[in-house]
């Protein structure tokens, strides 16, 4: 296929949002080309137009509350954006499909696989019965799920993330389309799965001869599968060359910043100290209760006998992948959900204690959740979620409460005089300072970092884990930091904790696992997560 005809020529394109009575411009003035049978890879941070651009191919923004001021889209020698809906109907996904970033949402929880699927088929190609029973458990085959006559009636919440990310492209591939627009398709996924989902796009690309514009704030993954990159920023293309020339030669500032946003460095040179947590065979089992009487038939293993020592200013990176048990086990080691097995902290037992008696020591052991915005009351000012835990511990007079607030602000690179606003007023990154900062002015010795990052842009994650590592040095703070992004762990980890189905595979310093993993599913996490170019 000669990859240099252009399938989608845009032109001079702009889009406007209507906001009461202003116009917020998105995307202004971009143009660039998807050539047949390439894939074209749009980068850029949060907010900078990247799936308005592709959503604008289809039609699918909020019209009239979006407008296009100016631009074309030609495809066919015909400008979509000036397309009659009918016409459009029949292009949208038979001609150009899209796979949506979050595949929970964007499948009917009421339908079965083999309906959704069917409806696409029945749509474009009139297919119905035995016919499009036999077209769905080819394409589900194509796609790799394992015995797609068994999921032919499953519903997506029987699914894992994977296997639904799988039925999306499935569905997106029903006509066989000229181009496959993939928004975000692997954001949501733990970094295995990335690898095998990724993969199987570049080889159904090159099987169906389909072009592919894939949308992303993922280097690493347009480094692996794209052949050409534009870089996004604020609405405009700052940069737009060939995936190799992008990588080894960035012209622009902001691609130069992208690139080197990926979170690096050595954790912080603290001395180990006493131990301040120890954990011995620690257990979570949940039953599983069958029958009228509610029997316990098994259990499932959540933590199944975890042992580990962590020294006060150290770091133990805890990884694995999504039901590896590694949320449970942070949850068990602060008492928030029930276990067995010894749990010390700061030399003291804590396993046996009630509620009433741990909740002195809660303000010596904090937690930052992964979503920024779920964990903060959007009901609360700034200054009140970041005091509550002052208050609930009856620390200090009004003033000095007031006065910790400033100064755990600052701390966290914040604004003092910001304590007035809401949470919905700031960005993702700082809503993560905001709530790094209540856990901060308490003053504990033990924080669990539960995936803080993950929500966050790359070069946001950077500023994360400069401040965190930087806090750990001045404060001599002991972090449990749990995660699937490697490159975060990487970051800021003194010792390293793999974790399987609940039981540890592989344990010991970081630095050593890193350089030298010794099991095959380390490895196999290790090797999804710094993902080097295989293409040719």
């Amino acid at each position: 296929m000669n990859q240099n005809e252009n399938l989608i020529e845009v032109r001079d394109l702009s889009v406007d949002f209507r906001c009461g009575d202003e116009q917020v411009r998105a995307v202004e003035h971009i143009s660039f080309d998807i050539r047949k049978g390439e894939t074209l890879a749009l980068v850029g941070e949060s907010g900078s137009g990247k799936s308005v651009t592709a959503h604008s191919i289809l039609r699918l923004l909020p019209y009239p509350t979006a407008s296009h001021p100016s631009g074309s889209i030609q495809y066919g020698g015909k400008d979509l954006l000036k397309l009659p809906e009918r016409k459009l109907r029949g292009i949208r996904g038979n001609r150009i499909a899209m796979v949506f970033q979050e595949p929970m949402t964007s499948l009917n929880p009421l339908h079965t696989i083999e309906k959704q699927i069917g409806e696409v088929l029945a749509l474009h190609k009139g297919m119905n019965g035995n016919q499009a029973r036999e077209r769905t458990l080819e394409l589900l085959d194509l796609v790799g799920i394992p015995n797609p006559a068994s999921r032919l009636k499953a519903y997506p919440h029987e699914l894992s993330g994977g296997q639904r990310q799988r039925v999306m492209i499935a569905m997106a591939l029903a006509c066989e389309p000229e181009l496959l627009i993939a928004d975000e398709p692997t954001t949501a996924l733990d970094v295995t799965v990335q690898l095998k989902i990724l993969d199987l796009l570049r080889d159904l690309q090159q099987r169906l001869g389909m072009a592919m514009l894939l949308i992303t704030h993922d280097l690493n993954l347009v480094r692996r599968i794209a052949h050409r990159v534009c870089v996004m920023k604020r609405g405009c293309i700052v940069e737009q060359a060939d995936c190799e020339t992008l990588f080894e030669a960035p012209q622009h500032p902001y691609t130069r910043e992208l690139l080197g946003a990926e979170p690096s460095g050595r954790p912080a040179q603290n001395e180990p100290g006493e131990p301040l947590l120890e954990v011995d065979d620690l257990r979570v089992w949940f039953p599983i209760k069958k029958g009228v009487f509610r029997k316990t038939v098994d259990h499932v293993k959540a933590v199944d006998g975890i042992d580990f020592s962590l020294p006060r200013g150290q770091t133990l990176g805890i990884v694995g992948e999504s039901g590896s048990g590694k949320s449970t086990l942070g949850l068990a080691i602060l008492r928030l959900i029930n276990s067995q097995g010894g749990i010390r902290f700061e030399g003291q037992a804590i396993e046996g204690m009630n509620q009433a008696e741990v909740r002195p020591l809660r303000r010596e052991m904090q937690v930052v959740f992964q979503d920024p915005f779920g964990s903060l009351s959007p009901r609360m000012s700034v200054g009140q979620i970041v005091g509550e835990g002052l208050e609930i511990h009856g620390m200090g007079t009004p003033e000095e409460r007031e006065q910790a607030i400033v100064e755990a602000l600052k701390e966290v690179g914040l604004d003092p005089d910001t304590r007035h606003r809401y949470p919905h007023e700031f960005s993702g990154g700082q809503r993560q300072r905001i709530a790094i900062a209540r856990a901060l002015v308490l003053k504990p010795a033990l924080i669990l970092l539960d995936e803080p990052t993950s929500a966050l842009d790359r070069t946001v994650q950077r500023q994360v884990v400069e401040l965190l590592r930087g806090l750990q040095a001045k404060y001599n703070l002991t972090y449990l930091f749990i995660s699937h992004d490697l490159a975060v762990v990487k970051a800021l980890s003194h010792q390293l904790m793999v974790i399987r189905h609940g039981k540890v595979v592989e344990q010991g310093s970081a630095e050593e696992v890193f350089a030298a993993p010794q099991h095959a599913y380390t490895q196999q996490l290790l090797e999804a997560a710094f993902m080097v170019p295989t293409q040719a």
